[in-house]
């Protein structure tokens, strides 16, 4: 496969190190903003950026692990790959959740780890890790850079790698003495990657297939996953499901790849979706699986999952089709190119009327429900305060937890590429540093940020950027004084026995927005929550905003390990 990027000026006009050649590559890959915090073994890398003319924009974040959700949230809203820079031993070591969470959740990424020089590589030098075995797992594709002549070739196939195909992070590691070396190099890139070539287009039988068995189906589903959103697929999504009028359930990553206000909307699925959502996967004839994992948090017991359907899936990654379900009509394509070539046949159905009457009850008898309190503030209904107050047109973040779900069941989302949160991995500490990505992905862009108080307070130090760059991102913490998701399975599991998930002691977060030059309130009850919400979007600035919500509110409904999608608790009051 050759590269769609070709240049092919010699460097020859002026002497240059190793690294300055790589700032000018990164400029050649149209990088706008590159998130990173310096150390030894990248200092000629950083030496470089100091004194180098590059177009893009270097953020320091306050931690690397900041730097690599910040590159999650950037990706994750423009479609371009998030760009990293670290330095060796504890610098790299720091990116390893960032680069699992990536990995998971499919967002390109571009990482640059600095590595002690070539000559002590293995003498258990000073800062000093195996960054190429320790990443091997959890990388679509690394390098070590070897020889200063090979890095315009791995830039450019590192770039590629990440953002074709299911997209993923590709890290490069980068000696010392490569970035300090004087390069004779010429940057004529016409590199071949017979081992990698990702299969776009349908096989025309599949498709045929596919059709065929959804002009016999009585009780059709659609799940959508991310992959509808990485292919840009929302459109023909739309188009193919309104014209055959097929119910769609979405997964987590997948929310807003189908609009969540259109009538054939049923919600999120699995551990904590809808029970309408639930049960038309479980009832179904014909599953058609989009662009998305059959992962545990949707499936449940795989016995019960599905048990009537007969499944297609619809994956550009082959690895996903049949490893979790088996899969009687398997499509290994691009879920855009999918959609076109099936709206190209016309299907004749048969009445789903009774289908669709079934789901009309059970969206009407089992909707989503919420306890209020005059104590505190019912997290679901704020969930929805967010919601009217900004069109539902913002982007959010979520952090990792209970408040993750209530934004998932209680924020409809009508647009793609609004949404950021860690789904495979579940990393705490994403939600906030994401949104900076995200905000400066798309800076015209409302950013509401979502956290509860123990994922906020893993990675808060980067508060420093809302206040050094003025990023009006809004930051809004659900505090229960708990990690209220450990807190709830403990409550259902564990007979109560709350082990170290209860915070007798909290920071007051309105002084330490302050501490940082920003500004800060705290809102305890629901009949200020209307106030403070219009005061909190229409501030020309960031905002860290600490509402107490109802300490031992459960997220419902929910699928208890082991039980079928079907075996949910909490679907009425």
């Amino acid at each position: 496969m050759k590269a769609d990027v070709k240049t092919s000026q010699p460097i020859v006009d002026k002497q240059i190190t190793g690294a300055d050649l790589l700032v000018e590559l990164l400029t050649d890959m149209k990088v706008d903003t590159i998130f990173g915090y310096p150390g030894g073994a990248v200092l000629p890398i950083y030496d470089a950026l100091y004194r180098g003319e590059q177009t893009f924009e270097h953020i320091l974040t306050r931690h690397e692990q900041g730097a690599i959700f910040a590159a999650e949230g950037y990706a994750r809203v423009t479609g371009k790959p998030g760009v990293v820079i670290a330095t060796s031993g504890p610098g790299a070591t720091n990116l390893i959740t960032g680069i699992t969470d990536a990995m998971m959740d499919s967002l390109p990424l571009v990482i640059f780890t600095g590595q002690v020089g070539s000559h002590v590589i293995g003498t258990d030098a000073f800062q000093e890790s195996d960054v190429l075995g320790i990443t091997t797992p959890i990388t679509k594709y690394n390098y070590q850079v070897e020889n200063i002549a090979d890095l315009p070739r791995i830039v450019h196939e590192a770039f590629h790698i990440a953002t074709t195909g299911r997209p993923g992070p590709v890290v490069v590691d980068v000696p010392k003495d490569i970035a300090e070396a004087i390069p004779d190099v010429n940057r004529d890139i016409n590199f071949e990657l017979p081992g990698y070539q990702p299969t776009t287009k349908p096989n025309p039988l599949q498709i045929i297939r596919l059709a065929e068995a959804l002009g016999k189906a009585k009780r059709p589903v659609v799940l959508a996953g991310a992959g509808v959103l990485f292919s840009d697929a929302t459109a023909e999504l739309k188009q193919f499901v309104e014209k055959y009028e097929l119910p769609v359930v979405n997964t987590l990553l997948g929310l807003g790849s189908f609009p969540g206000s259109n009538p054939l909307a049923l919600g999120m699925g699995g551990m904590h979706g809808s029970y309408t959502a639930n049960m038309a996967i479980y009832d179904s004839d014909l599953l058609i699986n989009i662009g998305a994992r059959f992962d545990d948090r949707l499936t449940g017991n795989l016995q019960h999952f599905a048990p009537m359907a007969k499944v297609a899936h619809i994956d550009i990654d082959p690895a996903e089709i049949g490893k979790n379900v088996p899969t009687e009509i398997p499509v290994v394509a691009d879920a855009k190119k999918a959609l076109e070539a099936l709206l190209t046949h016309e299907i004749s159905m048969p009445d789903h009327g009774s289908w669709k009457e079934t789901i009309r009850e059970n969206q009407e008898t089992y909707p989503l429900w919420n306890n209020q309190s005059d104590e505190a503030i019912a997290p679901q209904w704020l969930i929805k305060k967010i919601h009217e107050h900004t069109n539902g047109d913002a982007i959010v973040t979520t952090d990792v937890g209970q408040h993750q779900m209530w934004a998932a069941q209680y924020y409809t989302l009508d647009k793609p590429n609004n949404w950021v949160t860690s789904g495979g991995l579940g990393s705490m500490g994403f939600g906030f540093p994401s949104a900076i990505g995200a905000q400066f992905g798309r800076p015209d862009d409302l950013v509401v940020s979502i956290s509860g108080d123990g994922g906020f307070q893993m990675n808060m130090q980067e508060l420093m950027l809302l206040k050094q760059f003025n990023l009006p991102v809004k930051v809004i913490i659900l505090n229960n004084s708990a990690l209220g998701m450990v807190r709830q399975w403990q409550e259902t599991f564990y007979d109560e026995r709350y082990s170290e998930s209860l915070f007798d002691v909290n920071p007051d977060f309105v002084k330490m927005a302050e501490s940082y030059g920003i500004r800060g309130m705290k809102v305890e009850k629901e009949a200020d929550v209307e106030a403070a919400l219009q005061d909190i979007l229409s501030y020309d600035g960031p905002v860290l905003a600490d509402f107490r919500i109802i300490k031992k509110e459960k997220v419902y409904p929910m699928i208890a390990p082991g039980k079928g999608i079907h075996q949910m608790v909490g679907v009425t009051k």
